[in-house]
This record gives structure tokens, sequence and C-alpha cells, in this order.
């Protein structure tokens, strides 16, 4: 998959799929530095993921300061060939002046092995 350089960052194309239900988004940042991988409530919602009474609810830390996001279990996360079932997401407001979906963070990039190649600008 190819790497597009948004706001001086690395974004690429990610396809959530859930309860028959899927969602392609290019607004998807790679963040080596995100522990986990979070996708906007707006995406979640569409993909049928609204918040439940017994959802686990974090806090999340980041350089913007702290923000609460709630998990979800996912059917399929996939960037290009590679893919991951059953996959834990966070979910939250993603509001960080700037037009983003998701954060694609180490928890996907180690667990599909993906390889990052910026000098090329792709992800595989």
């Amino acid at each position: 998959m190819n790497l597009t350089l948004k706001y001086g960052l690395p974004f690429t194309t990610v396809i959530l799929t859930h309860k028959g239900r899927t969602f392609s988004f290019d607004n998807c940042l790679i963040d080596t530095g995100s522990a986990s991988t979070i996708i906007a409530a707006e995406i979640a919602v569409e993909l049928g993921l609204s918040p439940e009474p017994l959802d686990v609810i974090r806090k999340m830390h980041g350089i913007g300061g702290a923000e609460f996001v709630y998990e979800k279990q996912i059917d399929r996360i996939q960037l290009g060939a590679k893919q991951l079932t059953h996959f834990k997401i966070q979910i939250g407001d993603l509001d960080y002046g700037f037009d983003i979906d998701a954060i694609l963070g180490i928890d996907f990039l180690m667990g599909s092995k993906l390889i990052i190649d910026l000098k090329n600008m792709v992800i595989a």
C-alpha cells in the first residue's frame, strides 16, 4: 500500500469490517508512537459500533493531552493484503485540528508484521 504525506505525517487506506458492514477510508494515520488503533466515533457509528453501557472506557494519553475512548472488537481490519480478525480497537473523538479518520497503532502494525518503507513511501 502506498503512503501519502498529509500535514507532514504518513497516511494510508484501511478497510474495517464488522457484522457485514465494510468501511474504507484514506485518512488513516500510521503512528508507531500509538499503542492502540483508534477510529473516529462517526465511523464507528456507521459500522454499528455505538457505545453501550458495558463497554470498557479507557483514558488515552498523548502529545495533545488525554481523552476518553471506548473499546470494541471488530470482525476484521485490513491494510492491503494484511488483515487481522477479531481485532480490538479504541473509538474516540480524534479532534486534532486536521482531517483524520483513524490512527493505525503499533498493535496492528506489529500484529500484522508490516514493514514501513519511508524511502519508497509504501507499507507492506
